[in-house]
């Protein structure tokens, strides 16, 4: 079996980060022919989700850069590499640090063994804060509490940012500096010079967690697509990579071969000519 993992933004989706109607059309296509594919996002179940839903993806999901693990079909949850109390309170004071307000991004409590989501913030500072938390953190299952909430029993998957781009590359520096830590950055699709900021452990990534369900689900190959660096790690270990155009100039290079962009439906176009669809 050919195990097939999609990224999500600048990849599957186009720059309205929604699934056209032509990719849908695609994933159907693929279904038909019983070709086997999933997610790999560095995006968090509940946002995820929301964009997912309808669009027949019933293998595992693969969120949050490999962190979280959801079997749609068994409704289960597995998380991995969650950041510790001390990783977090370093990441947040970063943040602060340089007048940002960190988004701490946590799966229930260890005691209770819920599967909610719950962000943690302080008080936003900017009006890119402000707009993050109206569109993508007001959803009904979301949980929003104010960071001196935050106990000692979360269990921290990750903790995002945005601010103005200069700033943000100084965070993100200083963050990759830390031993235990790995922060992913990128151009925000608001514009405006801002820059959005993800910080997980460093042992988790996208590439580990594809090989954990490739073995689980007994697929003798490996084919992925992605555009940023979150995605090298399963790159590195996949039968075959493909980047999008819009991709950055060093992913273009790790992959097997650069195909169309993401606003042109450039995966679904490959995916069709690829399998006769």
């Amino acid at each position: 079996m050919q195990l097939i993992f999609f990224d999500l933004d600048g990849t599957l989706l186009n720059d309205e980060s929604e699934i056209s109607t032509f990719t849908r059309d695609t994933l159907l296509l693929l279904k038909e022919k019983d070709i086997a594919f999933t997610v790999a996002t560095g995006r968090t179940k509940l946002s995820a989700q929301r964009i997912l839903a309808g669009h027949n993806f019933d293998l595992p999901h693969i969120y949050n850069n490999g962190v979280t693990i959801w079997d749609p079909k068994l409704q289960h949850l597995t998380l991995d590499n969650l950041l510790s109390q001390a990783e977090v309170a370093s990441v947040i004071n970063c943040a602060l640090v340089h007048g940002i307000t960190p988004f701490v991004n946590a799966i229930g409590f260890k005691s209770e063994q819920d599967h909610h989501h719950v962000i943690f913030h302080s008080e936003t500072r900017h009006e890119a804060e402000k707009r993050l938390v109206e569109k993508f953190f007001s959803a009904p299952e979301a949980i929003i509490l104010p960071l001196e909430a935050l106990p000692l029993d979360s269990q921290v998957t990750n903790i995002s940012m945005i601010g103005a781009a200069d700033t943000m590359h100084k965070i993100w520096m200083e963050l990759n500096r830390h031993g235990n830590l790995i922060a992913y950055s990128g151009m925000a699709i608001e514009g405006n010079n801002l820059m959005w900021l993800d910080v997980h452990h460093c042992l988790a990534n996208k590439g580990a967690a594809v090989m954990n369900l490739k073995k689980q689900l007994g697929a003798s190959k490996v084919m992925c697509f992605g555009d940023g660096d979150n995605d090298l790690s399963m790159f590195a270990l996949a039968d075959e990579s493909y980047a999008p155009d819009n991709a950055k100039a060093e992913i273009k290079r790790a992959a097997s071969s650069v195909i169309g962009h993401h606003h042109k439906d450039g995966i679904a176009h490959f995916l069709r000519e690829r399998f006769s669809l």
